[in-house]
């Protein structure tokens, strides 16, 4: 769906007006379409600074024992369950890349029976395979910008790559299958939530999950309107844990290469908005929670 064009954005400050830290962040994929954004992010109030820093925690989190990070402020879930307070930042707009499987570039999935799901591990229909890697739970709490009210109903489609880095519908070998795509309806407090594995990272880009949402789930499956269009980036520390594990050894190399501050998709606020709020573990699997206002 064609987008107007939005300004590049100035660099954030932190709720106590210190520059964010920009250590922890990775390279293009798609700078065109990284140069047209629609809109600038609006100021953003009470609530909107509260989640500025639960993005920001996710550079800092500490190690636990068990090999997990764990966040200092809350998660983008428990802001979720109280009524909308004000403004919410809005989350940029990013690319949807080459491979987004929505019909707009060759292959369409969300017209597949079986899309609206919650485990996106396995394929649809008469693709079985499924993608291995360490649990990964995905929580977004979809609230609109200005008011901050949570948007229940709305529909949330994600894909992204698996542990090898290939894309489903796309990557060479993978075109039959459809693993790690699916749609869900956001609940009462704007919440969906998808239970998957932990995308490796590839070269030249930081590891990320792509989402789109829609105003509802026949939208999404129909061709309706696209809301927002981005991507959450994923904090360097449970990087570095998850890819410890077996099947990540090429991700081991790849991120060393890369930074989200390099990141042109994520660059020009160093993700600070998209930055996943994580807890969990390796071992018992990840929750990667984001607060999307639209």
């Amino acid at each position: 769906m064609p987008r107007t064009p939005r300004p590049a954005r100035r660099p954030w400050t932190d709720a106590q007006g210190n520059l964010i830290d920009e250590e922890d962040r990775g390279l293009v994929y798609d700078v065109e379409t990284l140069l047209s954004r629609r809109r600038t992010l609006g100021l953003f109030g009470a609530l909107g600074a509260s989640v500025l820093v639960a993005g920001c925690s996710g550079t800092s989190d500490a190690p636990t024992s068990s090999g997990g990070t764990t966040t200092a402020s809350a998660s983008a879930s428990a802001s979720a369950s109280s009524a909308g307070t004000g403004t919410v930042s809005e989350v940029p707009d990013e690319t949807g890349g080459p491979f987004p499987g929505d019909g707009s570039n060759g292959v369409n999935v969300l017209d597949d029976s079986g899309i609206v799901r919650a485990d996106i591990r396995s394929g649809l229909g008469s693709s079985s395979t499924t993608a291995e890697g360490v649990p990964l739970t995905i929580r977004l709490t979809v609230r609109d910008s200005a008011t901050g009210d949570a948007m229940p109903g709305a529909a949330v489609y994600i894909w992204h790559c698996d542990r090898d880095g290939n894309y489903s519908l796309y990557s060479e070998g993978f075109e039959d299958v459809n693993y790690l795509r699916g749609v869900q309806s956001a609940d009462d407090t704007g919440t969906v939530t998808f239970t998957s594995v932990f995308p490796g990272c590839y070269p030249g880009r930081w590891p990320h999950i792509h989402f789109e949402v829609y105003e509802s789930v026949d939208g999404a499956t129909s061709a309706g309107p696209i809301v927002k269009t981005s991507q959450i980036a994923l904090p360097k520390e449970a990087c570095e844990v998850a890819y410890a594990a077996d099947g990540y050894q090429q991700s081991v190399e790849n991120l060393v290469q890369t930074s989200l501050k390099g990141d042109m998709v994520f660059a020009d606020d160093g993700g600070i908005h998209q930055l996943a709020s994580m807890s969990g573990s390796a071992e018992d699997g990840y929750v990667a929670a984001l607060t999307v206002g639209v």
